[in-house]
């Protein structure tokens, strides 16, 4: 696999896809990630360097060393800053589901009046289209629409990670988010990536994500195909 080679550390690039894998089910819980012989081979680099990237999921609690020279997996669930609840994504993994992600495109885009995106953020702004599948058959579609003031995106970093997780690397902060849920048909487009007869009822789901400040960073919209599997919301008490 190739790595960006831009200022960000290699070892910190493949720390974060293995944690976005564990996030996902890709390694699960309580298994053994590859050897560092392998992770040495797929990565194309040196064995300090994959020996750093696991020395910081150890420290971050996802990875614990073993006896010899296995690696296993103890936790697959995220810190947030935007809530204390479980994401949706991990809900997936716990119950042994892997979730893959494809980030389809990310491009500058001249928004047009009269819609979300231009009333949010202006005549331009950051458009983001991702696809996730649940083991294997797509399920949800996203369209990120993102404020000019988070810079160049590295596309290659972005798809190691998740979009906020991003951000905050990028020191924005996100400090909350609204969610708004209605039952819609999606575009034909959407459709046809979802892999969806036309015009079925699909979950639709708008966020608003908030910095400290109350200014809107991103818009999306997102549709689920919940004929695979309910979405579902766990509310700490």
């Amino acid at each position: 696999m190739n790595l960006s080679r831009n200022h960000r550390p290699l070892y910190l690039q493949i720390k974060n896809i293995l944690k976005d894998r564990i996030l996902h089910g890709v390694y699960p819980i309580k298994a053994n990630i590859p050897s560092e012989p392998q992770l040495e081979k797929e990565f194309e680099v040196s064995k300090i360097t994959i020996r750093n990237a696991i020395k910081e999921l150890c420290q971050e609690g996802y990875l614990e060393k073993g006896s010899g020279k296995r690696t296993k997996v103890i936790r697959n669930t995220a810190t947030s800053k935007l809530s204390t609840w479980k994401r949706f994504t991990e809900l997936l993994v716990e119950e042994g589901n892997q979730v893959q992600k494809q980030l389809l495109q990310v491009e500058v885009i001249m928004t047009e009046e009269g819609t979300e995106p231009h009333q949010l953020f202006g005549a331009q702004c950051v458009r983001i289209e991702r696809l996730y599948s649940l083991n294997n058959v797509p399920y949800t579609h996203y369209t990120h629409y993102l404020t000019m003031r988070i810079g160049e995106i590295d596309q290659w970093e972005l798809n190691a990670q998740s979009l906020y997780e991003w951000l905050e690397e990028q020191e924005i902060t996100l400090a909350k988010y609204r969610d708004h849920f209605a039952v819609a048909f999606a575009s034909p487009l959407v459709e046809e990536k979802l892999r969806v007869q036309e015009k079925t009822p699909l979950l639709k789901r708008l966020r608003y994500s908030y910095d400290e400040t109350d200014e809107v960073i991103e818009y999306s919209e997102g549709f689920y195909n919940t004929g695979m599997h309910s979405y579902i919301v766990n509310y700490n008490v």
